[in-house]
């Protein structure tokens, strides 16, 4: 599936337009619902966004945390996608601690992975998904060339084999990724260029098996080819 595409000039206008669109879902969500479940990615430009969130003016009890993957590794290691966020943002608002749903480490990346699948189909709907896209095309821990993992039917899958550290890891599959109701990829930096052109060329990469009904949206301070006209931001 071919992105929706919002391209910004530099990255402090892609953050700044990323904080004001979530606030507006959450907001929407909370009042409509109680609750605003968001998926959360890895990575550089996350991280600034995360950082960013920390100012948001929200009821943070309505909101439901959980993570696209995670490296599995023990808990307290500051490599994992979790870390991240709690240091970025999550340790600085009072998001009920029960409403952050982390990948657990504990005897094996396989039973991480069941008992975060369990987690998942606990969740009454995701409202957003935040993914990026890594320099081989891939997103969360699905990577280019693992059809198995891009065909599972289950929500939560081990991934052992990861060819960059550490091999171990859990994800989201491209179903459950697609379940969500807006899924948005945060794409930045000229060493993606060459992946994003690649995806929007129509290249077999993991993006394309995620397949949300309401479609794609890219967020992105990378120059396009002329051949690709996107939303002006």
């Amino acid at each position: 599936m071919l992105p929706r595409i919002h391209r910004f000039t530099s990255q402090a206008l892609l953050i700044e337009a990323l904080y004001s669109r979530i606030g507006a879902l959450a907001k929407r969500c909370c009042a409509e619902r109680g609750r605003f479940s968001v998926v959360l990615a890895g990575g550089t430009t996350p991280q600034l966004l995360y950082q960013q969130l920390r100012n948001l003016d929200t009821d943070w009890t309505c909101w439901h945390i959980y993570f696209g993957d995670e490296r599995y590794l023990p808990e307290d290691n500051p490599e994992r996608n979790a870390s991240m966020a709690a240091a970025a943002w999550l340790d600085h608002v009072p998001i009920p601690p029960t409403q952050i749903h982390t990948v657990h480490y504990g005897d094996d990346v396989h039973s991480a992975a069941r008992a975060y699948a369990h987690v998942l189909a606990q969740a009454p709907g995701i409202d957003l998904a935040l993914l990026g896209l890594g320099e081989d095309g891939h997103t969360a821990s699905l990577f280019p060339g693992n059809e198995t993992a891009l065909a599972s039917t289950e929500l939560a899958i081990a991934v052992t084999d990861a060819p960059k550290p550490p091999p171990q890891r859990v994800t989201m599959t491209a179903r459950s990724l697609s379940s969500a109701a807006a899924v948005w990829f945060l794409v930045t930096g000229s060493a993606k260029l060459q992946a994003l052109q690649n995806w929007l060329a129509g290249a077999p990469l993991p993006p394309q098996s995620i397949c949300p009904v309401s479609g794609l949206d890219l967020f992105t301070d990378l120059a396009l080819p002329n051949a690709i006209t996107p939303e002006r931001n």
